[in-house]
């Protein structure tokens, strides 16, 4: 195995970095207001608004469990990621119009009007610590992937990503996150079509031919030949261990919700020009979702049969090794900027999302009649403050990840957040017959019974309702709950079954409030 780094390797990397830096210099002399900053003035184009929904649909995250996932089960991981397809579709046919008509300033404004002022700001209050979590999980795995690519200590790798995803979100707002979106783009892109073919021809030459086996073509099916011979079996069934199709069905409700409600992801939608594009940009997406995966994870299919034996608390690791065991020069310096790509662009939307939410929902709330600069201002203290607050979190969740992988730990985390904040979300743009009071009931509720199932599988006899498949039906059961609860305790006055009225009226809703 190749160690450590050549020169050209961490030229590429600078190199990258200084680009995405740029590109946030650039956009900080275009973005005059708040507006501009979080893509309220609905002007960004649907192919880029599209490319940047992809690249903010994963990160690091990928490399590191849904590859640890391919070396162990195979096929599974491109089971797992097809779910977001019609999970996307869904959201270009029933979601797309809503979210643009409902959204103002902000991911979560329209809560304001289809239930209370008081539940957005909770919801914007209680909403972050998940926008948090996910971050600082995301920023981990790309800790883990540097540490091991790199030789980086994990302290200084997020420290210094963690550091430039701020900068460039904090100089150029929305239009500099979708630039770098697209540019992180096209460097995964070389990265991914490049890869399986240098894999293919590594599994050529551990066949009984060696380093005698073909070049080109030949050499390219002979090395397809050694990896169908020699895989276990089972290595193309879509589901595998405890990944059963139960857990697929739990997962999709999971990916599902969280695409359809995430503040990055819906910022996306109300951020292009028209209603049309919004759907065209949910097409794209769900394309690049289908033809993806099974491209993305055959290097860490293929390593099973040329670096076997990984032990399983290495495998979140699988891809930066066989990267250095088959890349040339200057490439492995290609694919630890695609990894942070995959994670900056992620973190950046999430980060000017999270911003919009609070300045929008909490300062803009409290303030007096700001200016339009004093606006530029909070908006720029906010995303420093969110990136913060994900580095600092992220350092605590390495100590608290414990024996957990990170695709079980970030499932444990959206079992418990997600439901309580998609359900009334959803509910909000599609539902008359919940009150206005009913929102708070079911956000407040939901996290309430989800944290007490979190507490009690602390007992080693009940751990299994901490799993996905359990705690995230539970949450969900316990949130839609609450809300129709709510809904009989706090019944709607007159005026306000016709503020629900005309808010659904205007966003195209469904029935008639109650």
């Amino acid at each position: 195995m190749k160690a450590g780094l050549a020169f050209a390797d961490y030229a590429v990397i600078a190199v990258f970095f200084a680009v995405m830096l740029g590109v946030g210099v650039y956009y900080s002399r275009k973005s005059k207001s708040s507006d501009q900053f979080f893509g309220n003035d609905k002007s960004i184009p649907w192919w880029l608004s599209g490319v940047s929904f992809y690249m903010n649909s994963f990160s690091a995250l990928a490399f590191v469990m849904y590859s640890a996932l391919a070396y162990k089960f195979g096929w599974v991981p491109v089971t797992v990621s097809w779910l977001s397809v019609p999970a996307v579709l869904l959201g270009a046919w029933f979601l797309a119009v809503r979210w643009r008509r409902a959204a103002k300033g902000s991911p979560i404004d329209y809560i304001a009007e289809r239930y209370t002022p008081g539940m957005c700001r909770t919801l914007a209050i209680l909403g972050l610590p998940m926008q948090l979590l996910d971050n600082a999980l995301k920023l981990l795995a790309i800790g883990t992937v540097v540490g091991v690519g790199m030789g980086f200590p994990l302290f200084w790798s997020i420290c210094i990503s963690g550091v430039i995803i701020v900068l460039y979100t904090f100089l150029g707002g929305l239009k500099a996150t979708l630039t770098c979106d697209f540019i992180q783009f096209l460097v995964i892109l070389a990265v991914v079509l490049t890869l399986p073919f240098l894999c293919l021809e590594r599994l050529a030459a551990c066949g009984p031919q060696g380093a005698a086996a073909p070049a080109g073509l030949a050499g390219l099916a002979e090395g397809f030949r050694v990896f169908l011979e020699r895989v276990p079996t089972g290595f193309f069934d879509f589901t595998a261990g405890k990944y059963t199709w139960v857990y697929m069905l739990v997962f999709f409700c999971c990916v599902g919700s969280a695409l359809s409600t995430n503040w990055s992801l819906v910022q996306r939608y109300y951020s292009t020009k028209s209603e049309k594009d919004a759907k065209k940009m949910a097409y794209l997406v769900a394309a690049l979702l289908f033809i993806g995966p099974p491209i993305f994870f055959f290097p860490a299919m293929a390593a099973r049969v040329f670096l076997p034996g990984i032990p399983e608390a290495e495998m979140n690791g699988v891809y930066a090794l066989l990267c250095r065991e088959v890349l040339p020069v200057g490439m492995i310096g290609m694919v630890i900027a695609a990894m942070f790509a995959a994670t900056m662009s992620s973190l950046a939307g999430n980060f000017n999302a999270a911003a919009a939410v609070v300045t929008n929902e909490l300062y803009l709330k409290f303030a007096k009649n700001p200016s339009a600069s004093a606006r530029m201002v909070a908006a720029r203290i906010a995303t420093i403050a969110v990136g913060g607050m994900v580095v600092s979190l992220t350092f605590v969740m390495q100590y608290a990840q414990g024996a957990d992988d990170l695709f079980n730990l970030s499932n444990k985390v959206f079992g418990v957040f997600l439901p309580p904040i998609a359900i009334p979300m959803l509910c909000g743009v599609f539902v008359r017959g919940f009150s206005k009071r009913s929102g708070l009931c079911g956000l407040v509720g939901g996290i309430a019974v989800g944290l007490a199932i979190f507490a009690v599988g602390s007992a080693p006899s009940l751990a299994y309702l901490r799993e996905m498949v359990w705690i995230f039906p539970a949450t969900a059961v316990a949130t839609v709950a609450f809300l129709a609860l709510g809904s009989l305790v706090f019944s709607d006055s007159e005026r306000e079954r016709a503020e629900v009225n005309a808010f659904m009226d205007r966003i195209g809703g469904v029935g008639a409030a109650k």
